[in-house]
């Protein structure tokens, strides 16, 4: 079966969807405009800033298969499991639930099994299949019992089990009922597969898989149709659906992106209403909001999962700012958010998805996100200025303390790089003479001040320093107004691919590639003895920057030689500092 919609989302599709339409900021509220159709050639890595996504366009082409076909280990799994009803004479159903039912009837992989039980307890039928597998005489991999935590989203019992060498989850059937300010159920009771089916967060994710009778069931009567017309609806009325757990607003925006499905209208409007974003920002932990938002980040649709999030007004609950902060935002900072993405996500695919790693790519696009902010700070309870970023991420997101720590690094290290774009790229043409953060490097030859200064660089950023050039090459130059101005101005994405790559190649051809691995040649204790210090202090962080300088100027020197210049040089300090004004000895 082969299903023929109408149209595409443009994000699906990024330099496909150039070549058919245009978007551009028109008015504050950033109403989209289509421009005329032109020439692919005209356009190939050409973005103008995008505005009001449209998330009303057709969903992409889909084919939906009319029966699931197992794998072998798959039917070697079920066989397993109908024999242990067999050989206990149950009468239980056996039923797949949810993702793998929908991702096997898209045709696509899926390894995470999960078998709904009707009037047993997944614990108990585990138990039943661990005795017959050993009155069989096959080995029992694994089984374990994951207790009910709420405050991890896991509201009922599960029972676990490895058979061929994949983890199977067992739980029962079940309804449910909600309180008005949790999205934890207060009541839960067997429930029938109908009732089951109900209760999921969207209809292409009620579908079971009937293991006794080979079948897929439908109860809501259609989770297959909207696989088909590629759109995201709840089983239930939206609103009620989204109020009795909120987080189900975010998991139906991720899925529509995901498989390039359209929100239903319904749905739209309940998950943009003042109840629910309410509801969203009250009864959800920020945990499970950072979880959602961090596999929408590293799925294959981040752009168009943001302009969701964007268009149903959900951007300012879920990425939520302190009380107070400085500057203010602009009228369009969550659109210029968006815009920033779309145009790293692009480039990302235009200079080649293989030149980062998952991880790179995934916190470069957060630093894309957050662009905007970047120069956003507030005051903590002791008054210290810590950029708006670190917020989003330790406080509205709950994520790990390295990914906040990685981001404001990186928009840190921004306007370093662009006073160092200029003199690599024009490969010595050009020569640097000095930059307004490379201060206490006045010794450093002028021929060898750019391999220095890039060398200290890389050294804070590390193995994020193409991420760091990528955002670079995108406020590139950097003297556009990107609050004020920037609506006005292109993305061209060509010219930054080629700007990047000639970034790329200057670093390397400087020998910098790993140049964070390299370690000092001369340590702390050296240094103590050189000055006959008997304890550490700012001083030795001075001279250790000023031999690191020295190393980066002379990337063939020995330990030796270090030692004699700094020898030298201490020497001459100390003497000048006895005559009057400080000069500096050459390194």
């Amino acid at each position: 079966m082969r299903i023929v919609l109408r149209g595409e989302h443009p994000f699906l599709h990024p330099f496909r969807s150039i070549t058919k339409s245009l978007f551009l900021f028109n008015s504050p509220k950033c109403s989209a405009k289509t421009l005329p159709i032109v020439s692919p050639k005209k356009t190939q890595g050409f973005l103008r800033c995008i505005a009001m996504a449209s998330t009303t366009t057709a969903p992409v082409v889909h084919q939906v298969k009319e029966r699931i076909e197992l794998t072998e280990i798959e039917r070697k799994i079920f066989d397993r499991l109908l024999a242990t009803l067999r050989h206990f004479g149950l009468t239980n159903q056996l039923r797949v639930a949810g993702g793998w039912v929908r991702d096997k009837l898209l045709g696509k992989d899926c390894y995470d099994i999960d078998i709904a039980l009707d009037n047993m307890l997944g614990s108990e039928f585990v138990d039943k299949v661990r005795d017959y597998l050993l009155s069989t005489g096959e080995q029992v991999q694994g089984v374990a019992v994951i207790p009910c935590n709420p405050e991890q989203s896991k509201h009922l019992e599960t029972a676990r089990m490895r058979l061929f060498d994949m983890w199977i989850d067992f739980v029962n059937l079940r309804s449910e009922e909600y309180s008005d300010n949790s999205r934890i159920p207060t009541k839960q009771k067997f429930g029938t597969a109908e009732e089951d089916a109900y209760r999921r967060d969207l209809t292409i994710n009620s579908l079971f898989y009937n293991i006794n009778t080979d079948s897929v069931e439908d109860f809501t009567q259609r989770g297959i149709a909207d696989l088909k017309s590629g759109k995201i609806v709840t089983p239930l009325p939206a609103k009620a659906t989204f109020l009795d757990d909120p987080l189900r607003v975010l998991r139906a925006i991720r899925f529509g992106a995901r498989f390039g499905f359209l929100l239903d209208e319904e749905l739209k409007k309940a998950a943009s209403c003042d109840e629910v974003k309410d509801a969203l920002a009250a009864k959800i932990s920020r945990e499970r909001i950072g979880v959602e938002i961090d596999l929408m980040i590293s799925g294959n649709q981040p752009v168009k999962a943001m302009t969701y999030i964007c268009d149903l007004m959900l951007f300012s609950i879920v990425f939520s700012l302190p009380p107070n902060f400085e500057p203010a935002k602009s009228e369009n900072c969550d659109r210029l958010c968006i815009t920033y993405l779309d145009a790293t996500w692009n480039l990302i695919q235009l200079i080649g998805d293989s030149t980062f790693n998952d991880e790179q790519r995934r916190l470069s696009l957060y630093a894309a996100l957050f662009l905007p902010l970047r120069k956003t700070i507030y005051k903590d309870n002791k008054a210290k200025k810590i950029p708006v970023v670190n917020y989003i991420f330790r406080e509205s997101l709950k994520r790990k303390a390295s990914d906040a720590e990685t981001v404001v690094n990186l928009h840190s290290a921004l306007d370093k790089f662009l006073s160092l774009i200029p003199f690599l790229e024009s490969d010595g043409d050009i020569q640097l003479i000095e930059v307004d953060w490379g201060k206490g490097l006045d010794d450093v030859p002028l021929n060898s001040k750019l391999r220095v200064l890039t060398g200290l660089l890389l050294r804070e950023i590390k193995d994020f320093w193409r991420v760091a050039l990528l955002l670079s090459t995108l406020l590139y130059p950097p003297d556009v107004n990107c609050t004020e101005n920037f609506p006005k101005q292109y993305f061209q994405l060509d010219k930054q691919r080629v700007l990047f790559k000639a970034v790329e190649s200057a670093i390397t051809k400087l020998g910098l590639e790993k140049v964070w691995d390299v370690k000092p040649l001369v340590n702390g204790k050296d240094i103590m003895s050189v000055l006959q210090l008997k304890a550490g202090g700012p001083l030795i962080r001075e001279w250790q920057q000023k031999l690191l300088a020295w190393q980066l100027a002379h990337p063939d020197g020995t330990m030796e030689e270090s030692m004699d210049w700094m020898r030298q040089a201490h020497s001459k300090r100390v003497k000048t500092q006895d005559k009057g004004p400080k000069s500096y000895i050459e390194l």
